[in-house]
């Protein structure tokens, strides 16, 4: 080979070789192995649970203070209140009960813990008093001032009538309508100054629970009062119905939710009690009451939280009829037996004489007459506007619970100019047991136009009785009353003569 064929090939392998090194220098490196170390394998990241809503937020809040009231005297007040408890046994004093709480009543229940268990339940109510201050410290020392400045200390020996102190000057008898101030260490065991709850509860574990506690209250009622606003044609009226709690129970629910409950439960004993002068708050008016059926009365419940004080009644707008048909009416009422005696076979009659007409306002609570809700018992007040403009109360009635479709009918006076005259024409015994009686009525107008006047006639003699003749027609309202309505013109009479024949 000859020596320039050498010299190429040698070129060309250091060439190669070179190349060999660059392409190794610019080959990029190789993912390094992870070593894992010779332990557990780390654990996965949990992901996070999505968000359970308590129980509490899947309802509205139970609030705090919920006040159930009837219109017997009596209401339902449901209280949570926080304890902080250790475990075991406890002693709980629960304040700020109305002192007309009935103890029997008491129903407690651990929200946090049902099985923490009632031991021991009391309600003590001996509340501080002068008398009874001085009756807990005899045989103890005190000191009192007279109105002359005296000072006196010593064991009192008795507070029954005038005080005998037993004093380091031996026996001092002071007039109790002399003393000035009275001074005492301590307030004595067994006194408290408000009625108080006391439970002794067994608790599974220490902490703090939600508690609610259910009991009965009397001196808590509430009824409707109506204000019906008469139009001057007397053919419509305008109603607004309050809500009217009354709360002397001796406590204050402060933001309560309200609920007033309309019909006649069954309570085994009521026993109302007279009512204090009354402080009366009249509430925003506006719509905030809803009414709903339960059981088998109507619930009416304030939308809003609520604070009935002690000594208050508190009155909440819940009905608004801005225009109800109605009617007014005058009536000649028929009354009754009123005397001891033999109705078959007595002649006189109980009604002869000059009667007054009754004005009535009657309506019917249906949708189309502009009302058609449950109206529960209260008083109507019925007011009429005057020609300068203001509004005269004409009078006013009570009403029963009075369901959707029903008739109501309200006596707000009698009429001044409208009266009837009631005599007896003819009363004749047929036998033993048969007596016939004709009676004649006569109605007297002295206004100044035609009115109608409904004439109420009571058939009170027997069960069995049969209007044989009558020179008006009538009308049936039950098996012992019938009545006549008779036109009466402006400045005039009308009358009405009818025969009936009772069997007994």
């Amino acid at each position: 080979m000859s020596k320039r064929t050498l010299i190429s090939i040698s070129l060309a392998i250091v060439l190669l070789l070179s190349g060999t090194t660059v392409l190794a220098q610019i080959k990029p490196a190789a993912k390094a192995t992870p070593t894992v170390a010779p332990t557990e394998p780390p654990k996965p990241t949990p992901t996070p649970a999505p968000a359970v809503a308590p129980e509490t937020e899947a309802a509205e809040p139970e609030s705090a203070m919920q006040v159930t009231v009837y219109n017997q005297n009596i209401g339902l007040i449901k209280e949570i209140r926080t304890l902080d408890l250790d475990k075991g046994v406890n002693e709980v004093r629960f304040t700020d009960v109305p002192s007309a709480i009935d103890p029997t009543s008491v129903h407690f229940q651990s929200l946090t813990s049902p099985e923490t268990a009632v031991l021991e339940q009391n309600l003590e109510y001996d509340i501080v008093g002068s008398s009874k201050l001085l009756r807990k410290y005899v045989d103890r020392e005190i000191t009192l001032v007279t109105e002359q400045g005296e000072t006196y200390q010593g064991t009192l020996l008795s507070a029954a009538d005038d005080l005998i102190l037993a004093t380091a000057d031996g026996l001092k008898m002071v007039r109790a309508d002399k003393v000035l101030e009275y001074s005492f260490p301590t307030l004595p065991e067994g006194l408290i100054t408000r009625p108080t709850l006391v439970w002794l509860l067994q608790a599974p574990e220490a902490g703090k629970q939600d508690v609610r506690v259910t009991y009965l209250t009397s001196d808590i009622t509430w009824q409707a009062d109506y204000v019906a606003l008469l139009a001057p044609d007397d053919q419509s009226l305008s109603l607004t119905g309050w809500v009217t709690v009354d709360n002397r129970s001796g406590a204050t629910y402060k933001d309560a939710k309200l609920k007033l409950v309309a019909g006649d439960i069954n309570i085994a004993a009521a026993q109302p009690k007279a009512m204090a002068e009354e402080q009366l708050v009249y509430a925003a008016a506006a719509p905030q009451v809803q009414e709903r059926e339960f059981f088998e009365y109507h619930l009416y419940e304030v939308q809003r939280p609520v604070t009935i004080k002690d000594q208050q009644t508190k009155q909440i707008e819940f009905i608004t009829a801005p225009e109800v048909a109605a009617e007014k009416v005058f009536v000649l009422p028929g009354g009754s037996y009123a005397w001891w005696g033999n109705p078959y076979l007595d002649a006189g009659y109980p009604n002869e004489g000059t009667v007054k007409a009754q004005v009535q306002v009657r309506l019917v609570n249906d949708q189309e007459s502009g009302l058609g809700v449950p109206l529960p018992k209260g008083r109507v007040r019925v007011y009429q506007a005057d020609v300068d403009g203001g509004s005269e109360l004409v009078g006013e009635d009570t009403i029963d619970h009075t369901p959707r479709d029903e008739k109501v009918s309200l006596a707000v006076g009698n009429a001044f100019d409208v009266v009837g005259e009631r005599t007896q024409v003819e009363f004749k015994q047929l036998d033993e047991r048969a007596a016939q009686e004709t009676i004649r009525v006569v109605v007297r107008n002295h206004k100044t136009e035609d009115i109608q006047v409904h004439v109420v006639e009571n058939l009170f003699r027997a069960l069995d009785a049969t209007v044989t003749k009558a020179t008006a027609d009538y009308t049936a309202l039950n098996a012992q009353t019938i009545e006549f309505v008779l036109d009466v013109a402006a400045d005039g009479e009308a009358e009405v003569t009818y025969t009936v024949l009772y069997r007994w």
